[in-house]
């Protein structure tokens, strides 16, 4: 079963990554390549990636047949979506554990989302 894991970072998690030194930052980040490479070997990795700030994407509209592609406007909002991994675990409790590992659930927020097909919406 596939799961999402979305990694969410907020102004407290924010300021204690500024505050990190070069080396600390370089540590911290240490706790996701072992967790990405534990992951690879478990065969449970899909996929992973940070995401760059929401202001260098575009925001996507279809109107009237038209692409609208903007830079906004963006909600003010409290925790920005920051990096995801996609996940192909047993269940839902694997999913969790292997998000517990992410640096920013202790800080942040990680929420972990089984994914499901469309036929779901289907009558």
């Amino acid at each position: 079963m596939r799961f999402l894991v979305l990694i969410y970072h907020n102004a407290a998690s924010q300021e204690v990554w500024e505050r990190l030194t070069d080396e600390e930052k370089r540590e911290g980040l240490k706790a996701y390549e072992a967790l990405d490479r534990d992951l690879a070997s478990a065969g449970e990795l899909v996929a992973s990636s940070s995401l760059a700030p929401p202001e260098t994407g575009k925001r996507v509209l279809v109107r009237d047949g038209q692409i609208v592609a903007g830079d906004g406007p963006f909600a003010e909002v409290k925790e920005q979506l920051a990096g995801f991994y996609v996940l192909d675990c047993d269940s839902l409790d694997r999913a969790v554990e292997c998000a517990a590992r992410i640096p920013e659930a202790a800080l942040g927020l990680v929420e972990v989302r089984p994914t499901q097909d469309l036929s779901v919406f289907l009558p």
